[in-house]
C-alpha cells in the first residue's frame, strides 16, 4: 500500500501515520518529495484492509493499493527514476550514462593497473574485476580472493575510479565492503535470498545480474529482497538469458530494458560481453542497449584476451574499447543522454 500525505501535512500528522502503519505490523518505506511525504507499507497483504482506514486519518490524502508483488521496486511506489551515487563523483540513473569496464578476473597487478589506466583514458566511470570467481568447473581459476581485492583498491587509489566486484557468499561480504564501492551479485546467486538479505543490510550500492533462467518478475522480486532490508541503492543488469540458440553464449534480452524501465524506478544497465560471449558482438549490442534506454553498460576489457584466465573470447582489448566508447557517445547524443 502507498499512503500519500497531503501537501502541508504537519510533522505531528506524519509521525502519527507512520506510528499507525508500524502498529499494524508493516515496515515503513519513506519517500519525501518536494511537496509531500509518501509512505510505502510493506508486509502481509492480508491486513491491507486496516491500512485503507488511514484515509480517515488527519493529514492523509489517499491510500493506494500496489498491484505488483515487488512493492518497493515498483514505479507505483516511486514514479521518479532513482539516481544512485556510486562514489568518487560517479552516479547511475540520470541522463548521464554509466560505463563499467574491466577484466572478468583480477589476475595480477600489472594486468589490473594496465586496464585501469586504459579505462580512465577512454572515459569509463568504474572498474570491474572479480576477486572471487564463481566458475562452472571446480578446476578453473577461482580468483586471487583477498589479494585481488587489494589490487582493485590500489587501482582505485591510483586512478581515482570506483570499483565493483562480485560477492559470492555471506562470509565474504565484510572484507569486500572494505575495498569495493559497489557489490555485484552474480547471475548464479540472483535467487540466493539469504545473500540478498545480507547485502540489503549494507550501505553500499548493489548490482544484481539477471539469472540465466530468471523472468523479469523474479528479477524484480530479487531486488525487492535487497530493498526490503533497507538498502535502496540497487542497480539491475541484463546479461543474457539461456535459450535454445547456440550462436551466442547467451541470448541478450534487449527488450528487457524498456520493460524494466516501465515497471521499476531502479537503474538498468546491460552487459553485452556476457550477453553474447563474443568480442565481435559487444559493440553493436552496446549501442542497441543504449538506444533501448539502458542507463549504462558493463563491458569486459583485458590487455591480452588470448592470455586471460577467464572469459577471454568476449573481452575487448583497450584500443577496441576506446573505439566502442566513441560510438557510445554518438548513440547517447541521439537519445538525449551524455557520457
Amino acid at each position: 500500500m502507498i499512503i500519500s500525505m497531503k501537501r502541508g501535512a504537519t510533522q505531528e500528522q506524519i509521525d502519527r501515520v507512520k506510528e499507525l502503519i508500524e502498529g499494524f505490523g508493516y515496515r515503513v518505506h519513506e519517500s519525501k518529495g518536494e511537496e509531500r511525504m509518501v509512505f510505502g507499507a510493506v508486509g502481509d497483504e492480508r491486513g491491507k484492509e486496516r491500512l485503507t482506514c488511514l484515509e480517515a486519518q488527519p493529514g492523509v490524502e489517499k491510500v493506494i493499493p500496489i498491484l505488483s508483488p515487488y512493492k518497493l521496486a515498483s514505479r507505483e511506489t516511486n514514479p521518479r527514476s532513482t539516481v544512485i551515487d556510486m562514489g568518487l563523483g560517479v552516479s547511475v540513473g540520470s541522463t548521464r550514462l554509466l560505463v563499467i569496464a574491466g577484466p572478468c578476473a583480477v589476475e595480477s597487478q600489472e594486468q589490473i593497473m594496465t586496464v585501469a589506466s586504459a579505462l580512465k583514458d577512454s572515459g569509463a566511470h568504474m572498474l570491474r574485476g572479480g576477486a572471487f570467481k564463481p566458475r562452472t568447473s571446480p578446476y578453473a581459476f577461482q580468483g586471487l580472493k583477498d589479494d585481488g581485492l587489494v589490487l582493485l583498491s590500489q587501482a582505485r587509489e591510483e586512478y581515482g575510479i570506483p570499483v565493483i566486484t562480485e560477492v559470492m557468499d555471506i562470509a565474504s561480504i565484510e572484507i569486500i565492503l572494505e575495498y569495493a564501492d559497489c557489490l555485484q551479485v552474480g547471475a548464479r546467486n540472483i535467487q540466493n535470498f539469504q545473500l540478498l538479505k545480507q547485502v540489503g543490510k549494507t550501505n553500499k550500492p548493489v548490482l544484481l545480474k539477471r539469472g540465466m533462467s530468471t523472468t523479469i518478475e523474479e528479477f524484480l522480486m530479487s531486488a525487492e529482497y535487497v530493498l526490503s532490508e533497507g538498502n535502496s541503492n540497487v542497480i539491475l543488469c541484463e546479461r543474457g538469458i539461456r535459450t535454445f540458440e547456440t550462436a551466442t553464449r547467451n541470448t541478450l534480452d534487449i527488450s528487457a530494458v524498456p520493460v524494466l524501465k516501465e515497471k521499476t524506478h531502479l537503474p538498468v544497465i546491460v552487459d553485452p560481453s556476457h550477453g553474447t560471449g563474443h568480442a565481435r558482438y559487444v559493440e553493436p549490442m552496446a549501442y542497441a542497449a543504449i538506444a533501448a534506454g539502458a542507463d549504462g553498460l558493463m563491458i569486459e576489457v583485458h590487455p591480452r584476451p588470448e592470455e586471460a584466465l577467464s572469459d577471454g573470447p568476449q573481452s575487448l582489448r583497450p584500443h577496441e574499447f576506446r573505439k566502442v566508447m566513441e560510438g557510445i557517445k554518438r548513440i547517447a547524443a541521439a537519445v538525449d543522454r551524455t557520457l
